[in-house]
């Protein structure tokens, strides 16, 4: 699998033969300043949750592109209203099967809020199983036991996991997910754009390291295989 980071938590997959897009916050990131939103491929796009730094672009790069956009029952009425047409409501529990594979969602712990302030459903995460491979994006979450239930449905070749802790989880809590997941390859997100969830990168991989976790920082606009 190909996958390609754009900043933040939107990185793209190619999978399946489809580009996966996930969590779009470009435009106004200024760590990203160097990626054209408008030249971004996608065929789907997931939202993890309503929060302003995962849902920003999504409406003009699904425009862009025709890309079908996942999210929550409220996401979902909410993208609605904002134009979109193809557009398709996934909760915690639920599992759909399109031309890449499959998709389940899992609940995240965190908070969810539109720009506007009012209330964006349950955070997300979502496990792939893809014919290229299978992974897992958490979305914005701390540590939670649910993680244990994602190997059950989805056997995985590694995990997104936000690394930028005060918001998120940390680097400990991300390394315990990585056991809950069965996992041994990471690519970290969610760090560096604001000051509060800025990480020592030489610091971070050397923990991953010592337990035994093959973990990505990727720069911005970098593909790399897995």
């Amino acid at each position: 699998m190909k996958i390609t980071y754009y900043g933040h938590s939107c990185f793209s997959v190619f999978a399946g033969g489809k580009n996966l897009l996930f969590d779009p916050f470009i435009t106004p990131n200024e760590l990203a300043s160097a990626i054209n939103v408008d030249l971004l491929k996608a065929d789907y796009i997931f939202v993890s949750h309503g929060h302003f730094d995962h849902i920003t672009d999504v409406v003009r790069i699904a425009s862009n592109t025709g890309a079908m956009v996942l999210g929550n029952w409220e996401i979902y009425q909410w993208l609605n209203k904002q134009g979109l047409q193809k557009t398709h409501p996934i909760n915690p529990g639920g599992k759909f099967f399109f031309d890449f594979g499959f998709v389940k969602s899992f609940a995240a712990v965190h908070s969810s809020s539109f720009p506007d302030g009012s209330y964006a459903g349950i955070p997300c995460g979502f496990a792939f199983d893809t014919p290229d491979g299978n992974f897992y994006y958490s979305g914005d979450t701390g540590l939670t036991l649910d993680m244990k239930l994602v190997p059950e449905w989805v056997e995985l070749d590694f995990a997104v996991l936000p690394i930028g802790d005060g918001l998120t989880m940390g680097v400990e809590d991300a390394i315990k997910a990585c056991e809950m997941l069965k996992v041994n390859k990471m690519i970290g997100v969610h760090y560096d754009t604001f000051g509060f969830i800025k990480i020592d990168h030489q610091k971070t991989l050397e923990v991953f390291k010592s337990a035994g976790i093959d973990a990505h920082l990727m720069g911005i606009g970098t593909t790399i295989d897995i």
